[in-house]
């Protein structure tokens, strides 16, 4: 009679190699959903959907909400602030129409994920966070992944100095009731800025806003869609 053999696993590197490549097809998947999600709600811009895909949002995310992050929800920071669901930082980054050449102001830094997204479509990126803890945290994100055409700068947004431009886009992550003078001074001409704004309309709702400076100095603006935004406040923050 023939003893019946034993059978013989794996090596431990060919486990662990399945088990990797597994991971990886787990997170190609992913990716290819959250961009599928996108395209889904209109996003067009192949620059745009390539950076988003790239920018990994769960390490921009609280450890807790990292489960979340693909999902099209705005998510708690820190400092009473949020991370604006994935449709609506693509949306307003969308309406910037950036070239590779651009220089971009972002007002809001947050955790530091709409920063990334435009770091990896620009040449450089100025982003202002009036917190100190959500600057220092966004900054070490951002070195974490290996971005280095981004600087978060500790200030108060809405008082820009006259000379810190001109930038030919500019991102405010906020709602503001009347253009702040500081922001459309640092806008070069044929410049683009996006913000949010209360639609006259209707009562707490905003209106997504496309600003553009006209060859003759002048500005346009123009109404792209319903957003949810918080109020853009002056001054740094008292809550560090």
């Amino acid at each position: 009679m023939f003893r019946q053999m034993e059978s013989v696993g794996p090596p431990q590197e060919d486990e662990r190699a399945v088990n990797i490549s597994a991971a990886a097809n787990r997170i190609a998947e992913a990716k290819a959903a959250f961009v599928l999600q996108l395209r889904a709600r209109g996003i067009r811009d192949l620059a745009l959907l390539r950076a988003m895909e790239k920018v990994p949002r769960e390490i921009f995310v609280p450890h807790r909400y990292a489960d979340l992050a693909a999902r099209e929800l705005s998510i708690p920071i820190g400092c009473g602030q949020t991370l604006s669901e994935p449709w609506l930082v693509a949306r307003m980054i969308e309406h910037l129409a950036l070239a590779p050449h651009h220089r971009v102001l972002e007002i809001g830094t947050g955790s530091g994920y709409a920063t990334a997204v435009l770091a990896a479509i620009v040449e450089t990126v100025t982003s202002v966070e009036r917190f100190h803890s959500l600057a220092i945290a966004a900054r070490l994100r951002l070195e974490s992944i290996g971005v280095a055409n981004a600087k978060i700068v500790l200030g108060d947004g809405l008082a820009m100095a006259p000379d810190a431009g001109p930038f030919d886009r500019i991102l405010v992550h906020g709602s503001v009731e009347e253009l702040p003078p500081s922001l459309t001074g640092l806008l070069a001409a044929s410049g683009k800025m996006v913000l949010g704004k209360p639609d006259p309309a209707a009562k707490h709702r905003q209106v997504l806003v496309e600003i553009t400076r006209n060859n003759d100095g002048s500005l346009t603006e123009q109404p792209r869609g319903t957003c949810r935004l918080q109020p853009l406040m002056p001054g740094l923050a008292r809550i560090m």
